[in-house]
């Protein structure tokens, strides 16, 4: 039996992490295929990629309570599998009610893969570290998706996106089915600790999560666009293709500085800087500024997400609400690409930098929790904590 502390169980988590997670690291080239090659306008883009993330979030909300009383392996191979068949499905088919269908199929199996692959992360012996493992191997995935999927997409059509990710979702359900591990029991995990309530801090903590999403959905959809708009298409090809290798770094500092940077506060200074990217992308007329905040958006919130979901998963052992880690981010993920189409359409790309501004200040404001008289021995545990 695979145990998550095992090198096959760690291999199959990042693996089905990566699956599930496409859409983090081909956002603006799913986006810019639906506008570029199906011509759809930027508010119909962002609604197919929201159909999929609000299909994620759904079956995160759901398997997410049931996470402690579900067997990973079968639901997993599952989740995976039937989004294999709605990525497959996309590929033949060019109308927008028909994509739309299957974009919420693909999300919803994609969301219930997901789920029992976080919640088993959550309940390893040190779900900081593995997720941050789980994000280092995101980030080489990221490389070939952002450097040769434009091109793929230019050479052969909207298509072979959808090919592409049918692939990747088969290969995690492979993977899935042979070894998928079982979740280690950790021993702050207390008898009927699976019937307890989740905290008021753990609630605002996932709130923050799911608000730096939205920023981060709403201004990475775009990003291709207003590069290629400002720049052209070749400058922000290379661009895609350093981005890929700059997102190796994140995950693995997150590692390194796991006992040195207290949470909540990498907490509160990750959506400040995601204001001061927005502002970057949308404003500059001068490339290299462009490229370098495009470069960083997924960086801040590779690295605070990843800080994130180690406090989660300490303020709640049960694994249950590192198991909506989907709904968190796709929750904020499903309207980033909607409101972002919208906002766009209405009064162009700077009105991004504005509604950035507004989202961060909330989740500043859920983030703050962590700060609180009442959660000061919660927070020094989780960075004194014994951990393996």
């Amino acid at each position: 039996m695979t145990k998550t502390e095992s090198a096959p169980g760690r291999a199959v988590l990042m693996a089905a992490h990566c699956a599930g997670m496409i859409d983090l690291v081909t956002l603006p080239v799913w986006v810019g295929t639906l506008m570029s090659t199906y011509h759809f306008d930027p508010q119909q883009a962002g609604a197919l990629v929201t159909l999929f993330l609000a299909g994620a979030v759904a079956a995160s909300l759901f398997f997410a309570p049931r996470f402690h009383r579900m067997s990973g392996r079968p639901m997993a191979t599952l989740g995976y599998g039937v989004a294999a068949l709605a990525f497959f499905g996309l590929a033949l088919v060019d109308d927008f009610g028909a994509m739309a269908v299957l974009h919420a199929i693909a999300g919803l199996a994609a969301g219930c893969g997901l789920s029992f692959t976080h919640g088993t992360i959550g309940r390893s012996a040190n779900p900081h570290r593995l997720f941050a493992m789980a994000g280092l191997a995101l980030g080489v995935f990221a490389i070939p998706m952002l450097g040769g999927l434009p091109a793929l997409v230019a050479a052969v059509g909207g298509a072979a996106m959808f090919r592409v990710f049918a692939v990747v979702m088969a290969v995690a359900a492979v993977l899935a089915a042979l070894a998928f591990p079982v979740p280690h029991a950790p021993a702050t995990s207390a008898p009927g600790a699976t019937g307890t309530r989740l905290s008021p801090a753990t609630w605002r903590v996932m709130a923050g999560v799911a608000c730096m999403a939205l920023v981060q959905a709403m201004l990475f959809s775009f990003v291709e666009r207003v590069g290629t708009e400002r720049f052209g298409a070749a400058a922000v090809a290379s661009m895609l293709i350093a981005l890929g290798f700059v997102t190796l770094l994140p995950a693995p500092l997150a590692a390194l500085l796991q006992r040195r940077m207290a949470p909540q506060h990498v907490l509160l200074v990750g959506p400040a800087l995601q204001v001061l990217i927005a502002v970057v992308i949308t404003q500059s007329a001068i490339f290299v500024p462009y490229a370098a905040a495009t470069v960083l958006l997924p960086c801040v919130m590779i690295f605070s997400h990843t800080f994130a979901f180690g406090a989660i998963a300490r303020l709640d052992p049960t694994g249950r609400a590192v198991a909506a880690t989907p709904a968190m981010i796709m929750v904020g993920a499903a309207i980033g690409p909607v409101l972002g189409g919208t906002l766009v359409k209405a009064g162009g790309y700077a009105p991004l930098a504005i509604a950035a501004a507004v989202v961060a200040t909330i989740a500043i404001g859920c983030f703050l929790a962590l700060l609180r008289p009442q959660q000061a021995s919660a927070s020094l545990k989780l960075e004194s904590g014994t951990q393996t």
